[in-house]
């Protein structure tokens, strides 16, 4: 059930039509398990990993990204991944995946795919000192890498659905990164997927380490079109310093209709060097943000609020959304009625 949604739009009012511009719906992929359950201290039980799962598949969500298959000496977090996967009710209607960066993941991802979604992505970072610390790759080597990755997952018929372009906006090991600098990356991805026959059109911006502002984001958005008109943008915000929904309103102005989020805020970057900041935008303050706006996200805020709760819990310390704590302004409307 979807929450109230905010009166009507009089299209006679100068500001309602400026916000005409703005997207009709947008489509928010949830992250909070995959990325929050990586980065906590935990140990996390696997039945409450489920449980969050589960609590989001309620929710209206389209695409819930749920674990990780990694090295569990690197990533600890998602040691039961398979038991996860194999726990979890899928629910119609709801796209499950994964992450993986090699040919080992995949494997163990393959043996899931009555559950999960299986798709492949050509991940390139904007910065090279960030690559070096996050995946001991220099420029060559990510693209390198990349090439090899993307043949592994034709060979196991696993298509390649999009680009992520990480450390868009700007990185803690290399300062400020330019929109230049964002349109390169994208060319080098993009010669990847044209050498190995793969047609791309979907590309992430993602703002590993929350130096994202709406400036940033719209010179980069800006980039990127102006280089190619024909590729759809998502964007993947942080809120390290407090700019996310800033910057997915800036997002959401220049028309973006695809945006990762994680609920309550769960999740952040682990090998960014800032232990304890907070982690992506919290998707029931996106879907929040969006339906006040009169944009459509299909979702029950309502209902995401309590998965929210339910992972503060889960985790056992307080998450950084303040829907949490504040709850919706439907419910407010409902009092008054």
């Amino acid at each position: 059930m979807r929450a109230a949604s905010s009166p009507a739009i009089n299209k006679d009012d100068p500001e309602e039509r400026q916000r005409m511009d703005l997207p009709d719906s947008v489509v928010i992929s949830e992250e909070g398990p995959r990325e929050g359950f990586q980065i906590e201290p935990g140990p996390i039980a696997t039945a409450d990993k489920i449980a969050l799962i589960d609590a989001l598949s309620a929710c209206g969500l389209r695409r819930i990204q749920i674990a990780s298959f990694v090295n569990p000496k690197h990533v600890p977090g998602w040691a039961d991944a398979e038991a996860v996967i194999e726990g979890f009710t899928a629910r119609k209607g709801v796209e499950y995946s994964a992450l993986w960066f090699n040919e080992s993941g995949l494997k163990r991802a393959l043996a899931f795919k009555h559950k999960l979604t299986l798709a492949g992505f050509i991940s390139l970072s904007a910065s090279e000192p960030f690559a070096i610390r996050n995946l001991n790759r220099d420029r060559a080597g990510q693209i390198e890498a990349m090439r090899k990755y993307v043949r592994v997952h034709r060979e196991a018929g696993v298509p390649i659905a999009k680009i992520i372009v990480m450390a868009a906006f700007g990185c803690n090991f290399a300062g400020d990164i330019s929109p230049a600098e964002v349109v390169a990356t994208v060319s080098d991805a993009l010669a990847i997927a044209r050498e190995a026959g793969v047609e791309v059109r979907d590309v992430a911006l993602a703002d590993s380490m929350g130096w994202a502002t709406p400036r940033r984001v719209a010179a980069a958005v800006s980039a990127v079109r102006d280089r190619w008109d024909d590729l759809r943008i998502a964007l993947h915000l942080h809120d390290t310093r407090g700019q996310g929904i800033a910057c997915a309103y800036e997002g959401l102005r220049l028309g973006v209709t695809a945006f990762d989020a994680a609920v309550a805020g769960l999740g952040g970057c682990p090998f960014a060097g800032q232990p304890g900041a907070p982690g992506n935008i919290a998707t029931e303050e996106l879907a929040l943000l969006c339906e006040e706006m009169g944009i459509s996200t299909g979702l029950n805020i309502e209902a995401l609020i309590e998965a929210g709760r339910l992972a503060e819990r889960i985790v056992g310390h307080r998450l950084p959304s303040a829907a949490l704590r504040s709850g919706t302004l439907a419910a407010f409307r409902r009092r008054g009625a």
